[in-house]
């Protein structure tokens, strides 16, 4: 059995490797936390001091990391992943980056005589302590089939959307929907606020018409109208996803009017200090600037 390089412990890395730990994988890992390295070899990994022992130990390397600008590094770079990889491994890359990103280290990854994988993850952190993830994959058919074992350790449901960059440009299309999305819902609990109406015969009605989504349905009532704003993922980063969108759409010669405003809305947000909260925290900044209760459930 290949041994299992992972980089990137963050609040979903973390609990993803934990996984594939419990289910008997051999991993070796490495993040710039030394504290997330410890809990993991907790769970009898290995630490890693860098991302090029990680490579140079791995038959597959998976990487869940914040940026593109940091994914380019860690895995292009001088002392990343490619030039320490050893032909014939793979690559499996779960963050969320644009897809020149993806795009660019296929090609470089193809050159080395090294597989590629974008495969990022939808649905959400705690999704991810569970073991629940959604995977958007892209990539060759062999490889896909070399790491979906180690997906399904990671999750429970496994999409293989086509050749390398399509995850990537799946995982665009679906955050769109998912982050607009909170927008709107913002905008409408906090005129439901200002209208003075009761808030769960409101959310009833809202339920039981076509205005119904995912968002308003399961995150939300699970997170902030309860009254819980600790991040699972943030308004940052939901900001982050709306501006790769945004570069992505105008690079395809998309309009996309409704993304720009709410990527502008999400900018208002941060401007005004709430860029730390869960993304579900959408409609409280809109609700203070309006001075206007933040919608929240009672009990």
């Amino acid at each position: 059995m290949d041994t299992i390089g992972f980089v990137g412990l963050g609040r979903m890395g973390r609990p993803m490797a934990s996984n594939l730990c419990r289910k008997g994988f051999r991993l070796v890992v490495n993040d710039v936390n030394p504290a997330a390295v410890a809990e993991l070899e907790s769970l009898q990994a290995r630490g890693a001091a860098s991302a090029a022992e990680v490579a140079e130990q791995s038959g597959i390397i998976l990487t869940m990391l914040p940026n593109s600008a940091i994914v380019r590094e860690v895995l292009a770079g001088p002392n990343g992943i490619l030039a320490n990889a050893k032909p014939g491994s793979v690559m499996v890359d779960m963050s969320t980056v644009s897809p020149e990103t993806s795009d660019e280290i296929a090609a470089a990854a193809a050159a080395r005589g090294i597989g590629f994988v974008d495969a990022p993850v939808g649905r959400l952190a705690s999704h991810a302590d569970r073991g629940e993830c959604l995977f958007m994959v892209g990539g060759a058919d062999a490889d896909f089939a070399r790491v979906k074992p180690l997906l399904e350790g990671m999750g429970s449901t496994i999409f293989h959307c086509g050749p390398a960059g399509s995850g990537t440009r799946t995982k665009l299309v679906n955050n769109y929907l998912a982050v607009t999305s909170c927008q709107l819902n913002a905008e409408a609990l906090a005129l439901s606020q200002r209208f003075g109406l009761d808030l769960e015969r409101t959310l009833d009605v809202i339920y039981g018409t076509t205005a119904f989504n995912g968002q308003l349905k399961i995150a939300w009532p699970a997170k902030v109208l309860k009254g819980d704003i600790d991040p699972g993922f943030t308004i940052d980063l939901a900001h982050k996803d709306l501006t790769l969108i945004c570069e992505a759409a105008n690079a395809a010669k998309v309009p996309m009017p409704i993304l720009a405003a709410a990527r502008e809305a999400f900018s208002t947000a941060r401007a005004r200090g709430f860029g730390a909260p869960d993304i579900s925290a959408k409609g409280d900044p809109l609700c203070d600037l309006a001075k206007i209760d933040k919608p929240r459930l009672p009990g």
